[in-house]
């Protein structure tokens, strides 16, 4: 279940656990809103960052991971949290539009057939 509000979830796992503990955060929910990762050791920050990519649509690293504010910061879900289109960022007008490209010539043509297939 989806639940929007304050939730806070404290899971406690023994250091020897990290990996499975990693493992069960990406495996446990369709859901991928917001996550967040607290660490001190920046090398277990990517880390753990890189292994839980497809997670969270906003991620968070040793910040407080209560939401995007509005003008500041794209916001959008992955997974089943939404299309992850991040409404404020340059990247949402892609949703909205259908890229065409156009070439013109407008030298005369001489011929019709290409010179490989002559």
């Amino acid at each position: 279940e989806e639940i929007f509000g304050p939730v806070l979830t404290a899971y406690v796992y023994e250091d020897a656990a990290l990996d499975a503990t990693v493992d069960l955060i990406g495996s446990t929910t369709p859901y991928a809103l917001t996550g967040a990762i607290f660490a001190e050791d920046r090398q277990a920050a990517v880390d753990l960052s890189a292994r839980l990519l497809h997670t969270a649509g906003n991620f968070y690293i040793n910040d407080k991971c209560t939401g995007a504010v509005v003008g500041q910061q794209p916001f959008g879900g992955s997974r089943a949290s939404g299309t992850n289109d991040k409404p404020g960022s340059p990247g949402l007008l892609q949703r909205f539009v259908s890229p065409r490209s156009i070439k013109e010539n407008l030298s005369r043509i001489s011929g019709y057939t290409y010179p490989s297939n002559s």
